[in-house]
């Protein structure tokens, strides 16, 4: 019989797996040269020299970095220094998720749930968020609790929505604003289910954080 623990140490080994292996990926496409390149895009982005991040990071982005990839995407998804393009926004932003860039993939799963750059597909969304929430990143696993609670793309599930808030707002690394959403939410769950529910809830929030939130602490 497979206890919770049992369940745990196993999605741990998943998670393990899957962070070496964007290490590894990560590791092999940047180079000192490429490093540069990207900080000189971040140094003229936060400089408002958005022509000047767009020249640095297009080259990477067409050599493959996810960084870079996901950092165009948002420059023509926010429509800075050049006309905003959200079809082609979605473009880099699925190059970067396809390497495992989180940030991509969460950015990539909003678009899908607002219909942006494509058609909407609430389904995509949850695909995206997931593969985001499962690295530990905090907007995915609120963005994933609410997919859960509405049932969009998902069907209905009080214990996913109640475990995925639990852990996004123990994390306390998104928008004051959208935390204390999360909470108003996450706590209204917890006071339509049964004691039971709760229970269960309770324990897969502490599987979830072993797996999904501990191996990306420092």
């Amino acid at each position: 019989m497979t206890t919770s623990n049992d369940k745990a140490d196993l999605l741990v080994l998943r998670l393990l797996i899957t962070v070496w292996s964007a290490i590894l990926l990560t590791l092999a496409l940047l180079s000192p040269a490429h490093a540069a390149d990207l900080e000189a895009g971040k140094e003229a982005y936060r400089r408002g020299d958005f022509p000047s991040a767009l020249r640095e990071f297009r080259p990477l982005a067409e050599q493959g970095h996810a960084g870079a990839q996901f950092n165009l995407g948002f420059v023509y998804d926010e429509g800075w220094g050049v006309p905003q393009d959200e079809a082609e926004a979605v473009r880099w932003y699925r190059k970067a998720a396809a390497q495992g860039h989180a940030p991509a993939q969460f950015n990539l799963g909003h678009m899908y749930a607002d219909g942006r750059g494509m058609p909407q597909g609430e389904v995509e969304a949850v695909t995206w968020y997931r593969r985001a929430a499962e690295q530990g990143d905090a907007r995915a696993q609120n963005a994933l609790g609410f997919m859960f609670d509405e049932g969009r793309g998902v069907p209905q599930d009080d214990v996913e929505a109640y475990a995925w808030l639990n852990i996004a707002v123990a994390q306390g690394s998104s928008s004051e604003q959208t935390r204390g959403h999360a909470v108003e939410i996450r706590d209204r769950i917890a006071q339509r289910m049964t004691l039971e529910a709760r229970t269960r809830a309770q324990q897969l929030a502490r599987e979830y954080w072993q797996a999904y939130v501990q191996p990306f602490r420092d």
